[in-house]
């Protein structure tokens, strides 16, 4: 079936004043997206090379070096990890494959029994996948096998065609980061907005920071679809606060909650910030479910918590291998995360970042701030923003090339 052109609905440099929430025919958006072998459906088509372990990280450059049009996903971890964190580790590498913007995948580690566990986790899913393990071959010889794996899997994916297929289809999660006044009172509401409209037609959404929820925690407990899911979550939160925060902090969290740069602009407490936080969700969403770090979820569509830390690029990375296609990052004072494998959208509400970071910033809503510019709108901006990206468009972080990869460490190794 020939594929049907995709056509820009406005121009890059439009600053989210017009907006198509909905086709003409009062219909929900569609996108062209490409349909997995488990019926997921990526808005990108990467072929990835995954390290099981640090010791495999300049194989895996080297194959993608040598092939050119794939992707490696160098780590620091992997190596005696042991207990939860070594699951969290499996999870993270397994879902980072399963992503429905992964087309295929080689992986490459030092052990073969790891290695395989990473790949029959991936296999699960449907899609090409392979691995290849070093011990008993050394680099050179796993460099050429992969890189001829890498190739093939490749011109595969170069020839899959999109469809069409209903916003419903689409999982968008969403964090923050360096936030400041501007961004509770826009580019957060902005992302609430935009769940509020879209979490009815069907999408899965996610949001997180367990940390910089504190001083709202009684708020979003009160979120939760019922109070079974509410207790589910404070007990994640008084977890973190009691075994992670207060078991190990020296002083308090002045250095880091809230960050210097939130100071700046004008958050002076983290009650502040978990308020600001609070309005990625809405008005009118219920989180259905509190998931683990890259836990994907399992309830159906709706809006989940996932228990993360609230660093950028270990929280995208999470949510990612949770199964998220597309990533709304609001900021106020300008961030320039990206991710390898799922786009990131930047929105911020700031003028001073449009003026002095205008290359980061994907979704311009400081007219709120000036106030000839609707928080509404503003979400009918930001769904045009995510179909164009889920249509080819490259965000701002892809076109930069940041392409960040944190894996999240529970403790330190054996």
């Amino acid at each position: 079936m020939a594929r049907k052109k995709i056509k820009s609905k406005s121009k890059a440099n439009d600053k989210a004043k017009k907006s198509v929430p909905a086709k003409s025919n009062g219909q929900s958006p569609s996108f062209w997206g490409w349909r997995r072998e488990n019926d997921r459906v990526g808005v990108r088509n990467h072929v990835i090379i995954l390290p099981l372990d640090d010791l495999s990280n300049a194989a895996c450059e080297a194959v993608a070096n040598n092939i050119k049009g794939t992707l490696a996903l160098p780590h620091a971890y992997g190596r005696l990890q042991f207990g939860e964190d070594l699951e969290l580790f499996f999870r993270t590498l397994i879902g980072t494959g399963a992503n429905p913007n992964v087309a295929a995948v080689v992986v490459i580690g030092i052990e073969d029994q790891w290695t395989k566990r990473v790949v029959d986790g991936i296999k699960k899913t449907g899609k090409p996948v392979v691995g290849f393990g070093i011990e008993g071959t050394g680099d050179l010889m796993t460099i050429a096998q992969a890189s001829r794996a890498a190739k093939d899997f490749l011109q595969w994916a170069s020839e899959l065609q999109r469809e069409e297929c209903d916003i419903s289809e689409l999982w968008v999660s969403t964090k923050c980061g360096e936030s400041d006044t501007t961004t509770g009172l826009a580019s957060c509401p902005t992302v609430g907005n935009m769940y509020d409209k879209l979490i009815p037609q069907g999408i899965y959404g996610v949001f997180g920071e367990t940390s910089e929820i504190t001083g709202a925690e009684h708020l979003a407990k009160a979120r939760a679809a019922n109070k079974k899911v509410g207790e589910k979550w404070m007990k994640v939160w008084q977890a973190y606060e009691n075994e992670v925060i207060q078991a190990h902090k020296t002083n308090d969290l002045s250095d880091s909650q809230p960050t210097k740069g939130n100071i700046a602009g004008g958050l002076t407490t983290i009650e502040e910030k978990a308020l600001g936080n609070l309005e990625k969700i809405g008005r009118e969403c219920k989180y259905i479910d509190v998931l683990a770090p890259a836990e994907a979820p399992r309830k159906g569509p709706g809006l989940y918590y996932m228990d993360t830390s609230s660093a950028a690029a270990e929280c995208v990375t999470l949510m990612a291998a949770a199964g998220y296609a597309v990533h709304t990052f609001p900021t106020g004072q300008g961030n320039v995360i990206g991710n390898p494998i799922v786009p990131v959208i930047k929105i911020t509400g700031n003028p001073r970042t449009v003026r002095t970071m205008s290359e980061h910033v994907d979704v311009d809503v400081s007219g709120i701030l000036r106030r000839n510019l609707t928080i509404p709108r503003a979400g009918d901006a930001l769904i045009e923003m995510i179909v164009r990206t889920a249509n080819g468009r490259l965000t701002a972080a892809e076109a930069l090339g940041h392409r960040e990869y944190v894996m999240t460490k529970l403790y330190r190794s054996a």
